[in-house]
């Protein structure tokens, strides 16, 4: 029962999706990420609590027509 080159085509392909998710990496350091991210939320939050005292305009797609009459 031999397996030929599956083996190592086997560890060729590992080795190859491990290298397509290191893709994700952006130079900084996780304390410049975490100050990254802390200020995308606080504008989603400011962006969503203008919205929720501008008249409550939503773009809420899941209740779009579906009232009951």
């Amino acid at each position: 029962m031999t397996r030929g080159n599956q083996r190592e085509t086997d560890r060729q392909r590992a080795q190859a999706r491990k290298a397509q998710g290191k893709q994700k990496d952006d130079g900084l350091t996780p304390e410049q990420r975490r100050e990254r991210d802390a200020k995308a939320l606080q504008e989603k939050a400011a962006k969503k609590a203008e919205q929720a005292a501008g008249g409550g305009a939503t773009t809420d797609s899941k209740n779009k027509g579906n009232a009951k009459k």
